[in-house]
């Protein structure tokens, strides 16, 4: 069995080192390559061999795993657990240089459906992605660099309850475009701190153009970013920077049971699923008798419907598919096969029974923190479960003694979608959606029970064991 506490402790490791997609995946790809992973370009050829074990990434924010059984054929099944990287949260603007009442305010994009009250009075900070330029010996290049800063360099303050005395009765309603701006400094503070004059003489083409430092952003804020990557402010050409809570994720509860953390959904499940590929793959005999391919994939994009190069709607999937077939055979007809025998469990954290808002759930659909992953079902294909992949993820369950849950949304309240349906009518693909129950969803600060994280590892380590086996004994088509 799983031991919980070191399970935990990983996973909130996991958590810690990713404020943001890009760094998911970096950390990702990391316990990857620890594990003999070896990673592939998609702008290569590809040359694969079965037993062996590979990754990619695609705009660094999407990350693709799998390991091919010693036994696989062109035309044999794919098990594929997927999974995504963002979550909701505050992105800068392109020109994120605010001044208003004597402070340094920085502007931001609301990114995704989050509870963006619970981003107020929160210690604040920036993480993302940067390209800098270097240069090397007379010869310029362009780096892609991860950045954050560890420090709480701005703010979301609320406004006194004296000032807004109907607050608590009539509820707050902040306006994202003119409330929800961090505030980075005073002015008057940034001045008497002001960094060094930017541009001047020629520097023969050496510096980005003095717009992305000097006009878009705070100087006193690209002084900050340039300082924790070890370059100057005007080196930076261009960034991704997202707003991030400092507050580390944590064990907590008066039982210590429960997770208090930000972007649980979804990086629980996508560590969960990430832990059981590498633990099912470790051991030179994992794969032995495997005849299909193992695989997990983890999306960018999500929260905001999947309509990108690296999210769920992209080829992503059927490229990833498609290369690995055509490494074992030139007929174009076995993917359409292998399609058919694979199965997709999208894998994407449930709503949790709220104690105090009981009235939210349907009756008989309640699922508990404790209580195993959910099976998500819902008759209008917002969910991709049907009866067969229903039965194949319960089966599993059930032989390996775990925990499972249903949910269905009440017929009066909208339902929300994942991955699952996008992936099952792209690709084709038998699907079933699940997740770890979880509360506070799309807060800046979520919680879940660990034991559903060993429940779901567990579950996920089992999917990939036991699918080849249990598909060959149920038939549906014929």
């Amino acid at each position: 069995m799983t031991n919980t506490t070191s399970l935990v402790s990983d996973f909130l490791s996991f958590l810690n080192a990713s404020p943001t997609a890009f760094h998911a995946v970096d950390e990702s790809k990391r316990r990857l390559r620890h594990a003999g992973y070896e990673q592939l370009s998609e702008r290569d050829d590809w040359k694969l061999e079965a037993g062996k074990k590979y990754f990619f990434t695609r705009n660094y924010s999407t990350i693709v795993a799998f390991a091919i059984g010693k036994k696989y054929e062109a035309g044999n099944g794919f098990h594929i657990i997927g999974a995504h990287t963002d979550s909701p949260c505050l992105k800068l603007k392109p020109v994120s240089k605010v001044t208003k009442g004597g402070c340094l305010e920085v502007g931001v994009q609301t990114y995704g459906g989050g509870l963006w009250y619970t981003w107020f009075d929160r210690d604040l900070t920036v993480a993302g992605r940067v390209i800098v330029k270097e240069d090397k010996a007379g010869s310029v290049s362009y780096s892609h660099r991860l950045v954050r800063i560890e420090d709480p360099i701005m703010r979301i303050p609320t406004l006194a309850i004296h000032l807004d005395r109907n607050v608590n009765s009539e509820g707050f309603k902040p306006n994202t475009q003119t409330h929800l701006v961090p505030v980075l400094a005073t002015a008057i503070k940034a001045e008497l701190n002001k960094v060094p004059a930017e541009g001047g003489e020629d520097d023969g083409g050496k510096k980005c153009t003095e717009a992305s430092s000097k006009s878009k952003h705070h100087p006193l804020l690209m002084e900050i970013v340039a300082n924790a990557l070890g370059c100057k402010p005007d080196e930076i050409c261009e960034f991704e920077l997202q707003v991030c809570d400092t507050q580390p994720s944590i064990l907590g509860g008066a039982a210590k049971e429960f997770i208090f953390s930000g972007r649980l959904d979804n990086l629980c499940m996508s560590f969960c699923s990430l832990k059981a590929l590498i633990d099912a793959t470790s051991s030179g005999s994992d794969l032995e008798e495997e005849s299909g391919v193992r695989m997990v994939a983890l999306f960018d994009h999500e929260e905001v419907g999947s309509n990108s190069a690296q999210g769920a709607g992209s080829p992503v999937m059927i490229d990833a598919m498609s290369h690995i077939t055509s490494c074992f055979s030139s007929d174009a007809k076995v993917l359409k096969k292998a399609i058919q025998k694979s199965l997709l469990v999208s894998a994407d954290m449930a709503h949790a029974l709220h104690p105090n808002f009981m009235d939210k759930h349907e009756e008989n659909h309640q699922p508990k923190m404790h209580g195993g992953l959910v099976i998500k079902h819902n008759a209008n294909q917002r969910y991709a479960t049907n009866a067969v992949t229903s039965f194949v993820f319960r089966e599993i369950a059930e032989k390996h003694n775990l925990p499972v849950q249903d949910f269905v949304v009440r017929n009066d309240m909208g339902c929300g979608s994942t991955i699952g349906p996008i992936l099952a009518s792209s690709v084709g693909i038998r699907t079933v959606d699940v997740g770890a129950p979880q509360l506070s969803m799309h807060s800046i600060r979520e919680m879940c029970a660990a034991d559903d994280v060993k429940h779901s590892y567990e579950h996920f380590k089992a999917f990939f064991q036991e699918f080849t086996h249990l598909d060959a004994k149920l038939t549906v088509d014929v």
